[in-house]
């Protein structure tokens, strides 16, 4: 999986961010995996390992990976990752199916709408 898009706007950190926090949502990395070195990984996508060090933190703050002092990062458990998530997603989905409502877009219009757009994204392999 390619971690880093030098044509992305987002910083490299964030990049790498997103990438492991997917890896571990679709259980490429499962629980008590071990990551990649700082250093080693550092060194793979040609960056300076204070970066790689950034994205572990910020990893670690979200509560995707922990640190065993000497030993390295590890993943934690995605269950309850992968539960929350879900959670935060139907809030989102919920607040907009509000929003469409309060300005008179008919729920059901508004759901196939996306699933129309949804199902065109897919054949394109990305978003709409």
């Amino acid at each position: 999986m390619k971690l880093i898009d030098y044509q992305d706007s987002r910083p490299i950190y964030e990049q790498i961010v997103e990438n492991f926090k997917a890896q571990i949502y679709k259980g490429i990395l499962q629980a008590d995996d071990q990551m990649p070195s700082v250093r080693s990984l550092a060194m793979e996508l040609s960056t300076n390992p204070n970066t790689v060090q950034k994205a572990y933190a910020e990893l670690e703050r979200q509560g995707f990976i922990y640190t065993v002092k000497g030993r390295g990062n590890f993943v934690k458990g995605n269950d309850s990752l992968k539960e929350n998530k879900k959670e935060e997603l139907i809030q989102q989905i919920l607040d907009l199916l509000f929003e469409a409502n309060e300005i008179g877009i008919p729920i059901e219009d508004f759901m196939n709408e996306i699933k129309i757009r949804f199902s065109g994204s897919l054949g394109t392999g990305g978003r709409a």
